[in-house]
């Protein structure tokens, strides 16, 4: 009660933030009369006049009403638009790192260009991030006039770019790009072995457009490069043959809530019988186990049509927030073997983490993030907590005009559709354009089917037909269109009542330059204007919506749809008892108030009981989604210290800082730890071992010490091995003469990745067995952190170990020429351009590549003999040479 008093007193958060941000407006508009004054040539000299002021230490803050005015100004003269005050205000808390939230139709590809084009002129790059390529080209040409007419370069990222191109596109002062693309080039750049390589030059300013599918749905799962681990794949041939005969609530259980299975005791029995195995749960038959679970993971609860569809004999999956195929991404964990042995496809080997990172880790880079989307609010929590993200709810240029519709329920799914299809008819009788929105490519089809069926003409746009997305959306505000949609999260193109004239230009005429297209522009123009009248006259663009989503946020988005900038428009959702939400919350509650009031199947209940009972549920579903992308951060942030720390130490090497003195510092800690091992300061000089230290000492630097001619003491041992290795170490230096330091920066490059390869590996399986920790009532996370820093510490003395031995061993084969030499000391890594990078769409996904092969040292060899098993650890080899003393003894 007294919040409400306060917010009646005061107004809301946002309220007072608009409040707070008005005198900057109005400063803008201030100028505006100076701008108009100015000629071409005066308004595009204020780009270098900024770029000099911010040289000299003025701040973007300090420029920032002149540069917007600026901006707005020239988009009237190039664009023939100009920006709301709305859009100034959505520009301000863009720019201050914050989101901003403006609903559909608001123009916000527009209101970016005032702080991309503030912050580009920096000249440290500003990014302005997308959900897809199409979105990418269009904008980036669309808004690239304006930049460009203001004398800033725009570049884009998409897929199929080589690394020359992309080297350039970031080096323009504005680049737009998808965020796969981001995060991949990344991970790429850290593969790479030359600085001149990396495509990259930093993380600056950046703006993520649809934040919340972004930042939000896509950050539940981690961008994965990965190599093939093995080669057989039979195991999911076999295990695939035993699923048909495991039988629900019998053999195993199932949790739709969290796509989890359990297989019961009886369940185990039948497994061990069909596969001949007499313990499920032995050790060696544990990945066995895992399969099997995978397997009725693949059966029950991934489904096609939904989840995945095939295409060109190959297993596509389906993103759920945008109903868009995801060309080349793959559930890992086996999932994805599992749903290509039932679909009876190709199965594909596993693959082992090359390169990882999630999308929270990677955006956190930005010293400065803003995002902008229809629908933040419901998520500002999440937002704030994890990317420390403030979310500004923007006014609407124009009133809502928009009626949303109580939701109506009916008891089956087949009761729904008709519903449905007997409103839509009726509407669509008077020419009420229609926009109905599917959770699946099966509903949409299911749906049609219902359509098609009453004769009623409509369009259906799925992953099936995503090559018509922008025409069929932009075409779906015309008198009498009736559109089925998938997901409508981030389609990026407005529904304007009675057509996009633009595009039924470029339908009529195709290029968009020529004289031609002006004409059918304007005649086209015209046309639209007179029907668009007549369809505010019919109500607008009435949206259907036939399930809930699990998150709000999506369903705002498909009603979001109309209500473009005051238009009028409706909305309501269809539900059924048999829908998936419905299903898993609440339905029973429900379908007992339908039985006992009696209700036939196809009479609807309407109850604003029942849409706070389905909110209800959406908040919980939004709870444990928001729990699993914490949960997935925590694990990262750990492995996101250590990749900091290894990217850190191979840019180290690249720049070639000090290489040499690197190289002593890893030699002093490799020569401690053998001294440490072999004869520790608080032991007995009885627990030494001299020949341990000898015997190291000739694999790792090619040499023995004759303890017999000396008095053996810590003292006299510990100089003796000092000089000894100094007198290799400067051999080593005098014999490779000009090429030390490049061979020094090879060895340790090929060190570093040979062993952070193998060290995500060690932790993919880490990750896997450590929630059986919680059985023995310890945190797995707190388990996880220790095992891992462990891990690490034994990752670091590896990588010196193996270092230090081949610097100490390596010898050029013959005398060559310099040229010669560095052609032959550059490693020959993976052809990255030649590797299709994708994102995973679900926790472990991984997407299967070639295995990058290592870099190899042409025209050199190692004069070492095989490597023995010796343990890395200095504590392990303690241990291990304690034992063998007591042994002798």
């Amino acid at each position: 009660m007294m919040t409400q008093v306060l917010t009646k007193i005061f107004g809301t958060k946002h309220d007072r933030e608009m409040k707070k941000i008005q005198p900057i407006v109005d400063k803008i508009n201030a100028l505006e009369s100076s701008m108009v004054a100015l000629t071409d040539e005066q308004l595009k000299a204020k780009t270098p006049e900024f770029q000099a002021r911010l040289q000299k230490g003025e701040t973007v803050d300090d420029i920032l009403p002149e540069a917007f005015a600026v901006c707005r100004e020239a988009s009237k003269r190039v664009l023939g638009m100009r920006h709301y005050d709305v859009q100034l205000i959505g520009g301000i808390v863009l720019n201050r790192g914050s989101i901003a939230e403006m609903r559909t139709g608001e123009g916000k590809t527009l209101v970016a260009t005032l702080p991309v084009y503030l912050n580009a002129l920096t000249g440290k790059g500003a990014h302005l991030v997308t959900v897809n390529d199409y979105l990418v080209r269009r904008d980036a040409e669309w808004m690239g006039r304006l930049y460009g007419w203001l004398g800033l370069t725009t570049g884009i990222i998409v897929h199929g770019l080589n690394d020359a191109q992309r080297k350039q596109m970031y080096a323009c002062d504005i680049t737009y790009c998808t965020n796969n693309e981001l995060g991949f080039d990344y991970l790429r750049d850290n593969m790479k072995f030359a600085l001149e390589d990396y495509v990259q030059r930093g993380h600056n300013f950046a703006i993520v457009d649809e934040c919340d599918s972004i930042l939000v749905d896509e950050a539940r799962t981690p961008l994965i490069i990965s190599g093939p681990a093995e080669a057989s794949t039979e195991k999911y041939q076999v295990v695939n043959s035993i699923i048909p005969a495991l039988k629900r609530d019998q053999h195993f259980t199932m949790e739709e809530k969290t796509k989890t299975v359990s297989l019961t005791d009886e369940g185990n029995a039948k497994v061990e019988e069909l596969l001949g195995l007499s313990n499920l749960y032995d050790p060696q038959n544990i990945e066995i186990l895992h399969h099997v679970y995978q397997g009725l993971k693949a059966h029950y609860l991934y489904r096609l049509d939904v989840e995945y569809m095939i295409k060109d004999g190959e297993i596509v999956i389906v993103d759920e927030f945008t109903g868009r195929l995801m060309q080349g991404r793959r559930w890992s964990d086996g999932l994805h073997q599992a749903i290509e042995a039932k679909e009876g496809v190709e199965v594909k080997s596993e693959n082992q983490t090359l390169a990882t990172i999630t999308f929270q880790n990677y955006f956190r880079m930005y010293s400065k993030l803003s995002g902008m989307t229809g629908t933040a609010d419901t998520e500002a929590v999440e937002f704030k907590k994890i990317y420390n993200l403030d979310v500004n709810v923007i006014p609407t240029n124009r009133p809502i005009q928009r009626k949303d519709q109580e939701d109506v329920v009916y008891k089956s799914e087949k009761a729904k559709y008709k519903a449905i299809t007997a409103d839509v008819k009726e509407r669509s009788a008077k020419g009420q354009p229609i926009l109905i929105g599917t959770e699946s490519i099966e509903k949409s089809e299911a749906l049609s089917a219902y359509l098609r069926k009453e004769g009623i003409r409509h369009e259906v746009l799925n992953a099936k037909h995503h090559e018509r997305e922008a025409e069929i959306v932009a075409q779906a505000g015309r008198k009498g269109a009736i559109t089925i949609a998938t997901n409508m999260a981030g389609r990026g193109t407005d529904i304007m009542l009675g057509g996009n004239a633009e595009m039924l230009a470029k339908g009529e005429v195709g290029n968009d330059d020529s004289p031609e297209f002006q004409e059918a522009l304007a005649r086209i123009k015209s046309r639209v204007e007179a029907e668009r009248a007549e369809v505010r006259t019919l109500g607008g663009l009435y949206i259907v919506g036939t399930e809930r989503h699990e998150s709000r946020r999506i369903d705002n988005q498909l009603r979001g749809r109309a209500g473009r900038q005051g238009d009028p428009g409706e909305s309501r959702f269809y539900l059924s008892l048999e829908d998936k939400l419905m299903r898993i919350f609440n339905g029973e509650r429900i379908q007992k108030i339908m039985e006992m009031l009696n209700i036939p199947e196809d009479e609807p209940i309407t109850a604003k009981m029942v849409t706070n009972a389905i909110e209800g549920a959406q908040r919980k579903v939004e709870g444990h989604n928001f729990d699993i992308r914490k949960n997935l951060m925590e694990y990262d942030s750990v492995m996101n210290a250590q990749r900091n720390a290894i990217y850190g130490m191979r840019r180290t090497t690249l720049e070639g800082q000090d290489v040499d003195r690197t190289t002593l510092d890893w030699l002093g800690d490799v020569v401690s730890g053998l001294l440490d091992t072999y004869i520790p300061e608080n032991a007995k000089k009885e627990e030494w071992s001299l020949d341990g230290l000898n015997n190291s000492l000739a694999q790792t630097f090619g040499f023995k010490i004759d303890f017999s001619t000396m008095s053996v003491n810590s003292e006299t041992v510990t100089e003796a091995v000092k000089k000894g290795v100094k007198e290799v170490y400067d051999r080593q230096k005098t014999q490779m003469g000009p090429f030390f330091e490049q061979v020094q920066k090879m060895i340790l490059l090929q060190s570093i990745d040979h062993h952070w390869k193998n060290h995500l590996y060690v932790i993919d399986k880490l990750k896997e067995g450590i929630g059986l920790r919680g059985y023995a009532q310890k945190d797995p996370l707190i388990e996880y952190k220790k095992e891992a820093f462990k891990a690490f510490e034994t990752l670091n003395n590896t990588i010196k170990n193996d270092a230090i031995e081949k610097i100490m061993r390596v010898q050029l084969v013959a005398q060559q020429s310099e040229q010669e030499v560095l052609e032959s000391l550059r490693p020959e890594g993976t052809d990255l351009d030649e590797l299709d990078y994708s994102s995973p769409s679900e926790a472990d996904i991984g997407q299967s590549l070639p295995e990058a092969k290592q870099p190899e040292t042409r025209k050199m060899t190692f004069q070492s003999g095989p490597r023995d098993d010796r343990p890395q650890n200095r504590e392990e080899r303690r241990r291990m040479e304690k034992a063998q003393q007591k042994g002798k003894k």
